[in-house]
């Protein structure tokens, strides 16, 4: 996206059953939207005078004791003749473990029939040189589109299902651990049936069905959907459909101080 379109930024798109409105309010509201964005530890708004764009400070807890935060500037467009709204924000940080040093992006409201088609674009500028180009493109770029799908997912689960955020965080945890049993269990398997084909009475009956049981065992892990209440990355869309555009209203947009 650079800082003005997507190009090689990060495109989301979440297709959501719930009232516009109500979508609105879960995502612009800061002690809301800091409830079910896994990219956010805190939001908050800064003070601001009329007809000012709304400053704002943001802060992630990477480790405990450890927080990055910093701060950006967002606008709101609500009334369009087709339905659709826009919020669009440029931040940045100054910590020095921050990755991120700036970047810019929006979010696009479009009412699809019985609901509305949620989608991001954003962008952001690396810092640490080389070194830090590398470590973007390779593993902080991918998270960084994971948690945000996973996000909307979640965000979601919310509004269509009444699963509260922090319910579906705990889905999710159960789920993997799940998951990670189902995979410890299968493996064991393998060993377990190879040591009963060398020395117990039942290695025939192990030796055909054991490695059988193991393999659907940890296909089911590895393969299974997530369940309905589990929030998920997967569902979400990480492609535009067509070449997406940048808001106008995000040129007109100043730096945050």
């Amino acid at each position: 996206m650079g800082h003005n379109g997507p190009r090689n930024g990060l495109y989301i798109e979440a297709r959501i059953r719930a009232d516009l409105d109500e979508l609105w309010a879960r995502t612009q509201e800061p002690s809301e939207h800091q409830r079910w964005d896994l990219r956010f530890t805190e939001i908050d708004y800064l003070p601001r005078t009329e007809g000012e764009p709304q400053h704002f400070r943001y802060a992630t807890r990477v480790l405990p004791g450890v927080t990055i935060a910093g701060t950006g500037v967002s606008a709101g467009e609500k009334e369009r003749p087709d339905g659709t709204r826009t919020s669009v924000l440029r931040f940045s940080s100054p910590h020095p473990l921050s990755l991120l040093a700036e970047g810019s992006g929006y979010w696009r409201y479009v009412p699809d029939g019985d609901g509305v088609r949620f989608l991001t674009g954003y962008d952001y500028r690396p810092r640490w040189g080389v070194f830090g180009a590398c470590a973007d493109r390779l593993l902080f770029r991918p998270l960084m589109g994971w948690a945000t799908a996973w996000s909307f997912d979640r965000l979601r689960l919310w509004l269509e299902r009444g699963i509260t955020p922090e319910r579906a965080c705990v889905n999710w945890l159960a789920e993997l651990l799940a998951r990670a049993l189902m995979i410890v269990l299968a493996c064991t398997g393998f060993g377990f049936g190879s040591l009963l084909r060398l020395t117990g009475p039942l290695a025939p009956l192990f030796f055909y069905w054991m490695p059988t049981l193991a393999l659907v065992t940890l296909a089911v892990a590895l393969l299974a959907p997530p369940l309905p209440g589990t929030p998920a990355a997967r569902r979400c869309l990480r492609r535009p459909p067509v070449r997406a555009q940048a808001p106008r209203l995000l040129r007109t947009l100043e730096n945050p101080r």
